[in-house]
């Protein structure tokens, strides 16, 4: 018989057990410790724990047995070969032969002395287990579990409890009350942890949902959301293996990793304020639409116009008293001359125009100087009928951008997206293990000297996360193949550029050497960047790379 310490002592240890329940996070960590400590303060030899799926079948989440050294589900990896135990048959009657179903459907705790004796219960499949095995499944004791609004989300079945000596026994009274306890306890701490994952996957599907419609904005950056993100990871993963150099005492938690990769899918969330028309400016002229076509018009003007003064002065010559034939077949050709020798400059001025439409990464001074003669140069009459110059000085402006197709002013727009990013997240009523999401999200375009944006952050003023994230962004911007002004750079290209900005002080120069060091940029490349983009790399040849 219990002693009263005996008892004492469990209920001591049930205590401790609810206070250990609600503080594991993850999941099947704590359906784990939801069974083991069932099985502790009952004495139980085995045991199962059922969760409960759409109301219709019991899911086989947890299985324990120690004199059998079984261990199956939860964190072991083992999948547990039982298909779930169905509530109801196909005609819809309630399937009352199985004990753990029986427990939901009654909503009462099933106490059961021996299995083979007992009467109105289906234990074939448990007569079946232990001929295989040699086990003799005897004493049940099945508890609904309940959450904290009434509702049964599972079923906690305990088998054979055990004496000190090892005889196997009923699960006693206080056995019951004990597990139905726990059973209490423990489904409220699974509800709420439910709660928790179901409520961190609503809100990253709408970052998720946030993203996409960025994505949708541009065809030319779709992907960036989703990529930056993942290469941060990798970094931040690669700088916490890192056990010696300056960074060798950063270390990530699970809580960091996690707040880092929200930050990571919300670092561009202020691009739903940047205008379409900017975000997919392929070209120099474009606005809403490519406006290199109206310049293609007036050069068909100007042609058009050349044509007919050629035509006119023909005709005007020919008009003369004193014309001949020589003069006349003279001046025709001499007019002919003249006017292919316009209509090939104005093609060559075109094609000029047109190439220089086309965004690159260096346009000489001697270009700009043609584009603007160009424009002031040529004369035309506009739709209203009006001699106009031209190219109008904004056309001129944005022919002449020295590197990629947007204007200074455009430029602006882009980089307030980062503004819009702060303003947008610092507004969020962020919990205590997400408040630093805003300064890791809103750093990534800062520069280690201090020259960056939005506040001009230098290196000692970043946290190591949001310098991380400042280099994610830069190589997937590099490689990136999907944009409208460049392609997708190589491996060796990028590094090179990105080695530059390490001497420039524009990334940090700890991270980029492990960047290297650790081939973050390789795993990387493999997993997004074509084939003809990855090739051989001669760390070296890296400006400011220490190896």
């Amino acid at each position: 018989m219990e002693t009263v310490d005996d008892l004492f002592i469990r209920l001591d240890q049930l205590n401790e057990i609810g206070a250990a329940l609600s503080q594991e996070k993850n999941l099947d960590a704590l359906l784990e410790k939801i069974l083991q400590a069932a099985q502790a303060i009952t004495r139980a030899d085995g045991g199962t724990l059922y969760l409960l799926e759409e109301g219709r079948q019991l899911k086989f989440a947890i299985m324990r047995n120690v004199s059998l050294n079984i261990a199956m589900g939860g964190t072991t990896g083992n999948p547990i070969p039982f298909y779930p135990i169905q509530l109801y048959d196909q005609e819809k009657k309630p399937n009352n032969q199985m004990v753990a179903a029986f427990s939901v459907l009654s909503g009462e705790t099933i106490n059961i002395a021996d299995a083979y004796a007992i009467k109105g219960f289906d234990f074939s499949g448990t007569r079946n287990f232990d001929k295989k095995t040699g086990y003799r499944s005897k004493s049940f004791l099945t508890v609904p579990m309940r959450n904290h609004e009434g509702e049964i989300i599972g079923v906690l079945q305990l088998i054979n409890s055990k004496s000190p000596n090892g005889e196997v026994l009923a699960f006693s009274n206080s056995d019951q009350r004990l597990a139905e306890s726990l059973a209490s306890q423990a489904a409220i701490a699974l509800t709420n942890r439910q709660l928790i994952i179901q409520l961190e996957e609503l809100f990253e599907s709408f970052i998720e949902l946030i993203n996409s419609a960025i994505d949708e904005k541009s065809p030319y950056t779709g992907g960036h959301c989703q990529r930056v993100p993942v290469l941060t990871m990798m970094l931040a993963e690669a700088v916490n293996d890192t056990k010696s150099g300056p960074l060798a005492g950063f270390a990530l938690s699970d809580k960091d990793r996690y707040e880092l990769k929200i930050a990571g899918l919300l670092h561009d969330c202020g691009k739903v304020t940047t205008p379409v028309h900017v975000v997919d400016k392929a070209t120099k002229l474009e606005s809403i639409y490519d406006r290199i076509n109206l310049l293609d018009t007036r050069f068909e003007v100007l042609k058009r116009d050349a044509e007919i003064a050629a035509l006119k002065q023909q005709l005007e010559f020919s008009r003369k008293d004193d014309i001949d034939e020589m003069n006349w077949r003279s001046h025709v050709h001499s007019t002919d001359m003249g006017l292919r020798e316009r209509l090939r400059q104005l093609d060559e001025d075109r094609e000029f125009l047109r190439h220089h439409n086309i965004g690159g990464e260096f346009m000489r001074p001697e270009a700009k100087a043609r584009v603007r003669e160009i424009g002031e140069s040529y004369l035309w009459k506009d739709p209203s009928g009006n001699i106009a110059q031209f190219l109008t000085e904004d056309e001129i402006n944005n022919l002449t951008i020295e590197r990629g197709t947007l204007t200074a002013a455009e430029r602006e727009v882009i980089n307030h997206h980062i503004v819009a990013t702060v303003n947008m997240l610092e507004a969020l009523p962020w919990p205590r293990h997400l408040r630093n999401v805003p300064e890791y999200a809103g750093g990534h375009h800062e520069r280690m000297d201090g020259k960056g944006y939005p506040r001009g952050l230098t290196r000692d003023q970043m946290s190591i996360p949001a310098r991380v994230m400042g280099i994610a962004d830069i190589f997937e911007a590099l490689t990136a193949k999907d944009r409208p002004y460049k392609r997708g750079k190589t491996l060796s290209e990028s590094l090179y550029i990105m080695g530059k900005f390490k001497e420039g002080g524009h990334i940090d120069p700890d991270l980029f050497d492990i960047f290297i060091r650790q081939k973050v940029y390789m795993r990387y490349a493999k997993q997004f960047l074509e084939a003809q983009q990855i090739d051989t790399v001669d760390e070296t040849k890296v400006p400011g790379y220490i190896p």
